[in-house]
């Protein structure tokens, strides 16, 4: 499974920073990611729906640290790179 594709769309809010869609093989894309400023610094949280108990549960997710650690570094960096272009402009 290879990352093919990160798209970032920077929201200016006070915790969450950006949507990102992010897609696999150029065959499958998820899409809501969301990169959120927490205590500890910027994380992603994968998509989620509302429960009719009003929990949220995950729509996708990896199913391991080492999935969930590759998603998170392609996206933490196309983030950084969009935030700098969009800065430099």
């Amino acid at each position: 499974m290879v990352i093919t594709e990160v798209r970032v769309y920077p929201v200016n809010e006070e915790k969450l920073k950006a949507y990102i869609n992010i897609t696999f093989d150029d065959a499958f894309v998820v899409r809501d990611l969301k990169v959120i400023q927490g205590d500890k610094g910027l994380f992603v949280a994968m998509p989620s729906r509302r429960r009719k108990d009003g929990t949220f549960r995950d729509a996708a997710h990896p199913l391991n640290n080492e999935t969930r650690k590759i998603i998170e570094e392609k996206v933490l960096d196309a983030y950084h790179e969009e935030i700098s272009k969009t800065e430099a402009a």
